[in-house]
């Protein structure tokens, strides 16, 4: 790791924060380097269940590549991690961006890339790169469309507006919109800990199925999601019992 990314864990979750504030947290290519060693960190930790991303300063989430430094990206153009990091790489386990202010250009790709979305509601997001001529390379043409739908994509892809944060979560974009004053950091690190305390087996089995079969054809898409069956079998019969016991009842989780 380098002083300018720090991972930490708090609870269940691993929190990677890119700390470098007087470039709004825009990505050179040692600072990709360390958020990459970041991702194979948190996976190799099996005591870290979620992944939190996000930036310091209170200013941007990230801004994405940092263009005063580009050459030093270009060796990444082809890595198995990706320019910024690690958008080629899938993690096993669930990530969430804490958003607080700009996520903008390459920070949008890697907030897209995690599976939840937190943000304040000061917060702007956008293809801004769209201004710049530099082309989304960072999972963003096709992670966007996924969680949006091609329409509402090509809208911020082609334009490269900005938004805030309550037309991002009206698109489905957001998970939740935090008031001023509330850290996002901290309110990722309790939704982290809700999905900790949840049978992990069953919900990690349930995410890759889901992550895996977008964009198959409905029949494709049931036979991968019935591979988990019988994989997760004895995990289901452990928690009928829990269940029958009167567990997890009444929206209350059960630690796995």
């Amino acid at each position: 790791m380098s002083d300018e990314v720090r991972y930490e864990r708090r609870g269940a979750a691993a929190v990677l924060t890119i700390d470098r504030p007087a470039r709004r947290n825009a990505v050179d290519g040692p600072t990709a380097e360390a958020l990459e060693a970041g991702f194979h960190r948190f996976e190799a930790d099996d005591d870290a269940r979620v992944l939190v991303l996000t930036g310091a300063g209170g200013v941007a989430f990230c801004a994405g590549a940092d263009l005063t430094a580009i050459a030093t990206l270009g060796p990444r153009l082809e890595s198995e991690g990706g320019p910024l990091g690690f958008t080629r790489l899938t993690p096993s386990k669930p990530t969430i961006a804490a958003i607080d202010g700009w996520c903008v250009a390459g920070g949008f790709e890697l907030a897209l890339w995690c599976d939840l979305r937190l943000a304040s509601e000061t917060s702007r997001l956008g293809c801004t790169e769209r201004r710049f001529g530099v082309p989304l390379v960072d999972g963003g043409t096709q992670r966007l469309p996924r969680i949006v739908g091609q329409g509402r994509a090509l809208d911020l892809v082609l334009t490269g507006r900005v938004i805030d944060a309550r037309e991002a979560h009206g698109m489905g974009l957001l998970t939740e919109v935090l008031p001023e004053g509330r850290s996002v950091v901290d309110r990722a690190v309790e939704l982290a800990d809700e999905l900790a305390a949840f049978p992990q087996e069953t919900m990690l089995a349930d995410r890759a199925a889901l992550l895996a079969s977008f964009g198959h054809p409905l029949e494709e898409g049931l036979a991968l999601e019935a591979r988990s069956g019988p994989a997760t079998y004895r995990a289901a019969q452990q928690g009928a019992a829990r269940f029958a016991d009167g567990q997890g009842r009444g929206a209350s989780g059960v630690r796995g």
